[in-house]
């Protein structure tokens, strides 16, 4: 009987789980996770201290995690751990480790950044959940298959994806029958730069991104420099620091888009934050799922709708109180990103990198150390502000509020005595809230003590009879279900028996407890009666057996016999992969050849030209405008030398007869061209662009590429993020690509490690190049070059200006765009790692590149020439690097190589 009543009634319950997306919030330590689980999060994420991408955070350690996990099942919470770093050869029996411990823990999830981790967690477990993450950089449906075939149960889709791109994604996957859940940001500050793609902090500093060390180069002041002459921007100077993303308006899109987690940025952040955020956003949900069905409509979200300002049909405008709450909680202004779309004049205001709060007006009048504000938010005695003369970069005035009075429209604040320097503070001056100590209190209770505060909802039905025991089943949101009876049969009621109204009273009473009562269905035959006493022991038996079924972690499957071993590519015996017949054969004869092979990526046709004249044998192309891939292309195909001519060239240069250039003047260069970085739904054009140029081969930068030109000669470009052995066997093997580029993250012991733990033929190495540091959705160009919004109104200020970013120590960084209208910074000064090719040699690599970006054909004609020099043994790496830098007006460095 009582699995028959278990199974019988359980499509009678009700589940907001089933009807709303996960509510995840991040925590950074256990008060954070305390703050999350009492305001409503469906999951929290954490990293420990390892291989996460917020190292800087306190994080959890190992030893924490089977109490963390406990307290969170109790609470109905899932706990998800971010291994969202790449991880290094050397650093992969540690992660093996790792991996087997948060397995055991029961950990709910992990969430992903590398590869080569992801083909170790499935080889370990076959049941683990794996959530790709954002740092994958997976913007179309190509991409989440991608990582659906890697093993992954859930994907973080990029920030920069807008509503109509996820819903073009959801229908894409639906249409070939895929499942897969996908996981969008919804509040927290946003990285301009496309994440796993931001190379920033790695080129600056040595800190990098991809290994959870970011600098936040972002979030400081530029100056825009256009045709070698700056540009008078006002007070705009953080040109790369986006607004804070806050989805809250668009939740009902969201909802209506089929994404089944909505996740909150902030590891970071104070327990404070995590608390407020993660309330207004449970609210906001639990709002909506009381709505009609019919409020959000079931029906695709097109561009066109949305820059009609589409979400005002349907969306929920977010309370004052609410949009006070989340500017209060952190601010650097608040936006709803992407989801709506590209406007590049709204996403970066430029005026402040940092956190402001609620901004209270300008200050009208200063007198007898008091300030008059036309005061635009709620002020009061003990608040704290700050003045904003408009140079954030400078020592800022604040402090305390003493006092507020308000006479009719104006308020005059005044502060304590000596609190403020008075003379850094003027008329103009905009005030913003930058604290609010009451809010902080409530905040801080809301999480405070043992008793829970957050009550989740359980449903009860009631069955029984007369001479027979009551018997309740309860499930929970999760699916758990208990069965309590009671120990005493039910009697006839002469008077008062049990309705459906003392039952909620009595069952109903779960104060102290996680639960709240949800529905209650009496299924109770004739009028029965039964002691309060043992409704309330019934009550009593339903929280404790549901809190003890819930506590228990999930059991994963973990194959003790697995070993990272089995997944390493075995040396001297690697097995031969069938190529499909796509004229890859002819680049494979290539790396059997035992002489270096000298790489150079060009970025316009005069480069290309200089190539050429020096002799380069594989050139790269990545140009601005793809439609002169075909003159590339031409120019290429055509460059036939006769043998006299090679020869007198070959006698020229004195070549080291031990290790002489393969490449060197060949009479048949071949060509690879370079899709854009990032490719989205409904962008395939381009790439279908690229390929009519009939090119030797191309740069893959992404999946969908990777799938696009599957029966061409392909290159791994170092954007997939080639780390370690397991991502380079996977990449290599799979697709059929005739080699891999090193991320370039690895230093050169790190390179060493890599080269050396797999056939070094798999390898190419970038050895000279201006590190692309930023790659972004936000058009500098458009911004601040014209009043549109997006390359259909922009005036395409790309093509007219050479434009550059000044840093703060006057460094001048070259700002490009793609096809795409997505820029990309690189590094003023090149960088070089001449002084360790003698090593990577000794290792076995053989294809070295070397890339330009604006250098002139005479300066690549050089370098090339010296490159070429090193690599068969005329000069050393030392030397090479010392005279570049005297070539080089702005100088070479050794570069993120030596870190």
């Amino acid at each position: 009987m009582q699995a028959e009543l278990i199974q019988t009634n359980h499509s009678q319950s009700t589940s907001r789980s089933n009807a709303l997306p996960q509510l995840l919030a991040p925590a950074g330590n256990w008060e954070c996770a305390t703050a999350a689980v009492e305001n409503g999060a469906d999951a929290i994420y954490f990293g420990l201290d390892k291989f996460n991408a917020r190292m800087r955070a306190e994080n959890f350690t190992e030893a924490d995690l089977p109490e963390l996990m406990e307290f969170l099942h109790r609470r109905g919470v899932k706990g998800y751990v971010t291994l969202n770093t790449l991880v290094f050869p050397q650093e992969l029996r540690e992660a093996e480790r790792y991996l087997r411990s948060i397995i055991a823990a029961g950990v709910d999830a992990v969430i992903v950044q590398d590869i080569g981790i992801c083909r170790l967690i499935r080889h370990l477990s076959p049941d683990f959940p794996i959530h790709a993450s954002t740092q994958m950089t997976i913007t179309s449906d190509v991409g989440v298959e991608f990582a659906e075939t890697l093993g992954c149960n859930l994907v973080v889709l990029a920030r920069e994806c807008s509503l109509p791109e996820i819903n073009k994604i959801q229908n894409r996957m639906q249409y070939r029958g895929a499942t897969l859940p996908l996981e969008v940001f919804v509040h927290g500050a946003l990285c301009v730069a496309y994440s796993g793609q931001c190379l920033t902090s790695e080129a600056l500093g040595g800190r990098s991104a991809n290994r959870g060390e970011c600098a936040q180069a972002c979030r400081m002041p530029y100056e825009l420099v256009v045709d070698g002459e700056s540009v008078d921007l006002g007070d705009k100077k953080y040109l790369l620091s986006p607004q804070d993303l806050a989805g809250l308006s668009v939740l009902p899109e969201l909802v209506q888009a089929g994404v089944s987690c909505l996740k909150i940025e902030g590891r970071l952040k104070s327990p404070e934050y995590v608390a407020n955020v993660t309330r207004v956003y449970r609210e906001a949900l639990d709002r909506l799922m009381m709505l009609p069905e019919d409020t959000v409509k079931d029906e695709e979200i097109t561009e066109t709708e949305v820059k009609a300002d589409f979400p005002k049909k349907s969306s929920i405008s977010p309370s004052p109180e609410e949009l006070y709450n989340l500017e209060m909680a952190f601010s650097r202004g608040i936006y709803t990103g992407w989801f709506r779309g590209i406007n590049n004049q709204e996403l970066v205001h430029a005026r402040f990198g940092k956190k402001r709060g609620v901004y209270l007006g300008k200050v009208k009048q200063i007198r007898h150390e008091e300030v008059i504000v036309t005061l635009e938010a709620p002020l009061k005695p003990g608040d704290g502000v700050v003045f904003d003369c408009g140079h954030p970069e400078t020592k800022e005035e604040g402090g305390r509020v003493y006092g507020v009075q308000q006479r009719g429209k104006e308020a005059i604040i005044t502060f304590g005595k000596d609190n403020l320097n008075w003379r850094r503070v003027h008329v103009g001056d905009k005030l913003w809230k930058t604290s609010d100590p009451e809010l902080d209190k409530q905040l801080r209770q809301s999480y405070a003590g043992d008793t829970p505060q957050f009550q989740r909802p359980i449903d009860i039905e009631v069955h029984g009879e007369v001479d027979n025991k009551l018997v309740t089943v309860t499930r929970d949101e999760l699916g758990y279900v208990v069965l309590v009876e009671s120990e005493i049969l039910l009697q006839e009621a002469h008077t008062k028996p049990l309705t459906t109204e003392k039952l909620q009273e009595q069952l109903g009473r779960l104060g102290n407890t996680p639960f709240k009562l949800g529905n209650l269905n009496n299924y109770l035959q004739g009028n029965v009666i039964l002691p309060v006493s043992e409704l309330n022991k019934i009550r009593r038996e339903i929280v404790s057996k549901l809190a003890e079924q819930r506590a228990k972690s999930r059991r994963w499957q973990l194959n003790q016999n697995a070993s990272l071993k089995d997944l390493l590519p075995k040396l001297g015996n690697v097995p031969i992969q069938e190529h499909k017949d796509k004229g890859k054969d002819k680049g494979k004869d290539k790396d059997k050849n035992s002489h270096p092979n000298l790489i150079v990526l060009v970025r316009n046709l005069q480069q290309l030209a200089a190539a050429l004249e020096a002799g380069i044998e594989t050139v790269y192309c990545e140009f601005e405008d793809t439609r002169k891939y075909r003159e590339a292309v031409e120019m290429v195909k055509g460059k036939k030398r006769d043998r006299e001519t090679l020869t007198q060239e070959e006698d020229s240069i004195s070549f080291s007869p031990s290790l002489p250039l393969s490449g060197a003047y060949s009479p048949n260069p071949e060509i690879f061209l370079a899709p854009p970085r990032i490719t989205k739904p409904g962008e395939n054009w381009i790439l279908q662009q690229v390929r009519s140029h009939n090119a030797d081969g191309y740069l893959i930068r992404n999946y969908d590429q990777l799938q696009f030109f599957a029966n061409d000669r392909c290159v791994g470009d170092f954007s997939l993020n080639v780390a370690n052995p397991l991502t380079a066997d996977y990449l290599y093997n799979k697709f059929g690509l005739e080699r891999v580029t090193a991320s370039y993250d690895l230093n050169i012991n790190q390179l060493e490690d890599l080269i050396t733990s797999s056939p070094p033929e798999w390898y190419e190495v970038t050895i000279h190049q201006h590190m692309p540091m930023f790659h972004m959705e936000h058009c500098v160009f458009c911004a601040f070059l014209s009043t549109g919004t997006d390359f259909t109104n922009c005036g395409r200020p790309c093509e007219k200006y050479e434009v550059k970013l000044r840093d703060r120590v006057g460094s001048e960084h070259i700002l490009q765009a793609d096809l795409g209208c997505r820029n990309t910074v690189f590094n003023a000064t090149a960088q070089t790692g001449a002084e360790y090719v003698q090593k990577l040699l000794n290792s076995g690599l053989k294809n070295f590149r070397i890339e330009f970006v604006n250098e002139t054909p005479d300066d690549v004609k050089q370098t090339i020439q010296m490159y070429q020099q090193l690599l068969c043994g005329k000069i050393k790496g030392s030397q090479l690097w010392r005279e570049l830098k005297l070539q080089n007006q702005l100088g070479v460095t050794r570069g993120t190589v030596v870190h």
